[in-house]
């Protein structure tokens, strides 16, 4: 156990205050925690990843595996944007969701604008996946490394807090946590080589409260013994670029970190590379790290551990046990007792042959034949790995976790000058030759793939869905939407809106009536089943 070192517009549409962060892994509220909400919180989906515990599973039924061939569009929204990588929250029947720039306010039970926020920026405009809300505010990340502060009821600007230097290629693309009056936000960003940090703002100020580094910040930090080059150490990469988790029993966030830089060019930082490519068990109050796992040590391949670690409890080898279980951009999958951090499994959901085994905490092993070189090298990995941002979910119903996965082949170079040292920020590059998408059903407690359905070649972001009326909602790169029997696989229901689905679908109820909700390209579109006359 150890810390790292600190671094430094409304419509008519009636609208409630309401208080959701408090929320249990379970999706419940949290005892003696008052809402304030006009709708149950089983209703709606208050946070990017539906509760704190990342599982993505909803336990709505009223469209279930019976019913589910007779889904309708109900309405759709179109935001003439670049791609929607958000998933919108519904909060007490206001939907909001993003694209850089862009946040919008639209109604639930519509689809008709309530307020857009807009403010151009410079920066990477790679995608956004959302905002968060507490208290009657929204939070959202900008390309230019800001965190905002919205009124949810008229869209507009409260506060705007730089959390880093754009001209060093830093920018925020999570939807922020909401955690105890806290706004936790990591930063984004490898352009160039520089240090990342988890960190939490005062919900009403914008305050820094504190401020974790991903990379040690001197020789003698912990983790500094794991860097040849202390040089390289101090701008060592570990973005923070996705959302974590929460239970608040343990008073733990889960946070997973990105790959190291120079990420090809690892002869320039020899050693496992702490922090970068690891999940850390932290505590809220003060950023103090209680314990990590790293899952892919001297990842030179940019295959990031950020994927949700995902909080269940469920028997392990006849114990019931806190479990916290990672898909991992790798492509291995890990589960870990989440109070500890103690190992528990460690398998391979899509084949790969990068590895030459695992270590004795579980972690793979790089095989040295296999590392990018100057003339190249060929791995059937994938190129940008066995799996990515694309949420996963886990259903407690068939106990299994699904994960958007790849397959493929692709060539790996590194690119050094005369000196020995990378030409650029990266060191080299890659060239996907083949990538193959499924998805992917995965015992928990074994790591055993129970199935899989391909889902296209090509490249995509199609995130997954579960709920409690035994459905699972996913997309493909062949421009379907699907829902699938979670326990086989089959498909139930699809539809070809036009386009591909680059997030994850979520799904809530209103006025009794209960919408799966998926973002295509730039539209949104509302599926619900027809009204009884």
């Amino acid at each position: 156990m150890m810390s790292l070192p600190i671094l430094r517009r409304c419509g008519s549409f009636a609208f409630a205050v309401v208080m959701l962060a408090g929320l249990h892994a379970s999706g419940q509220a949290h005892p003696g925690y008052n809402t304030g909400s006009v709708l149950p919180v089983s209703r709606q989906w208050p946070t990017y990843l539906g509760d704190s515990s990342g599982k993505r599973f909803s336990a709505l039924t009223q469209i279930n595996r019976g019913n589910v061939g007779s889904l309708t569009l109900n309405w759709a929204f179109q935001t003439h944007s670049a791609p929607l990588k958000s998933t919108p929250l519904m909060v007490n029947g206001i939907l909001y969701f993003t694209v850089p720039d862009h946040v919008w306010a639209i109604d639930a039970l519509t689809g008709a604008k309530i307020w857009e926020f807009s403010r151009p920026m410079a920066g990477d405009h790679i995608g956004n996946r959302g905002v968060a809300y507490y208290n009657g505010r929204i939070y959202f990340g900008t390309v230019d490394a800001h965190v905002l502060c919205l009124d949810a009821r008229t869209g507009k600007q409260i506060w705007d807090v730089t959390m880093g230097d754009v001209a060093f290629g830093y920018y925020i693309s999570l939807a922020p946590q909401v955690v105890k009056n806290m706004i936790i936000v990591g930063t984004s960003g490898d352009s160039a080589d520089v240090k990342h940090a988890i960190s939490a703002l005062d919900w009403r100020t914008g305050k820094v409260l504190w401020s974790t580094d991903t990379t040690p910040d001197s020789v003698t930090a912990p983790g500094a013994d794991t860097w040849s080059n202390p040089k390289v150490m101090l701008r060592g990469g570990g973005s923070a670029w996705m959302t974590g988790t929460y239970d608040p029993d343990l008073n733990l966030i889960y946070w997973g970190t990105a790959n190291p830089a120079p990420v090809i060019a690892g002869v320039t930082r020899k050693g496992d590379n702490l922090f970068t490519d690891t999940i850390l068990a932290m505590n809220p109050d003060t950023g103090k790290v209680v314990w990590y796992y790293q899952t892919n040590p001297h990842d030179t391949r940019d295959w990031d551990s950020v994927q949700t670690p995902i909080l269940f409890d469920a028997p392990f080898h006849g114990k019931m046990r806190k479990l916290l279980a990672q898909a991992a951009g790798n492509g291995y999958y890990f589960l870990l007792d989440r109070a500890t951090g103690q190992h528990l499994l460690t398998t391979e959901f899509v084949k790969g042959s990068w590895a030459k085994g695992l270590n004795a905490n579980g972690s793979p092993i790089p095989d040295p034949e296999k590392e990018p070189r100057q003339d190249g090298s060929l791995i059937d990995s994938a190129s940008f790995g066995g799996t990515d941002w694309m949420p996963p979910s886990y259903d407690p119903q068939t106990r299994m976790i699904y994960v958007t996965g790849r397959e493929g082949y692709s060539l790996w170079f590194m690119a050094l000058d005369k000196n020995g040292q990378p030409v650029d920020h990266q060191g080299g590059g890659s060239q996907a030759l083949v990538s193959n998408y499924f998805t992917i059903a995965i015992d928990y407690a074994t790591g055993k793939v129970v199935w899989r359905r391909p889902g296209g070649e090509g490249f995509g972001y199609p995130g997954i869905l579960t709920t409690a009326g035994q459905l699972l909602v996913t997309g493909d790169l062949d421009g379907n939407l699907l829902i699938l029997d979670p326990a086989t696989g089959k498909v139930l229901w699809h539809a070809r809106p036009g386009g591909t689905m680059n997030s994850a679908p979520m799904t809530y109820e209103i006025q009794g009536r209960q919408y799966v909700l998926t973002t295509v390209d730039s539209v949104v579109y509302a599926w619900s089943l027809p009204q009884k006359q």
